[in-house]
């Protein structure tokens, strides 16, 4: 998928956030395989359409170009997935998609947003500090990796109310 120069322009012109639907699966799983060297499975994410969960997709047009899960608990958000299709990074999406995700938590009385990145993901990180994430900890050998595990930081912002 090839985007003009001028996509963030159409971007925040055109963009769309809107819930996702068990029809939006296999859209969703071109994203993610696509972005990921040990994807969620068809299981996982049909699993995750209920009450306690939002899933939120972020479409140019038609076309769904990005994702996120979010966890519910009691009130705290837990980001468990996000990812923007690899012809559309860099252009702004997975930072509007985020916005979208705690402005909603914040408004459904969340009172903070955790979420697990690998160590290595420098551009995921630099994006969750840009937004007013902090580092409350990590988890030794939480991802799969190509040999073997990869540790994750956890991080966490507060929401406002």
């Amino acid at each position: 998928m090839a985007y003009p120069e001028t996509y963030q322009k159409v971007l925040e012109a055109d963009q769309l956030v809107r819930p996702l639907a068990p029809e939006d699966v296999p859209a969703v799983l071109d994203i993610e395989r696509q972005g990921y060297s040990h994807p969620w499975s068809e299981s996982v994410f049909l699993d995750c359409f209920k009450d306690n969960y939002r899933l939120w997709g972020a479409c140019h047009g038609d076309m769904l170009i990005a994702y996120a899960v979010v966890n519910y608990i009691v009130d705290e958000a837990h980001l468990l997935n996000i990812c923007v299709h690899p012809g559309a990074r860099g252009e702004g999406v997975g930072r509007y998609l985020l916005r979208h995700v705690l402005a909603t938590a914040a408004h459904e009385g969340m009172s903070q947003l955790l979420l697990e990145v690998r160590v290595s993901n420098h551009a995921a990180i630099a994006l969750y500090q840009d937004e007013g994430f902090h580092e409350v900890g990590q988890r030794p050998g939480y991802y799969p990796a190509a040999n073997g595990r990869e540790d994750a930081r956890v991080l966490m912002r507060a929401l406002g109310h």
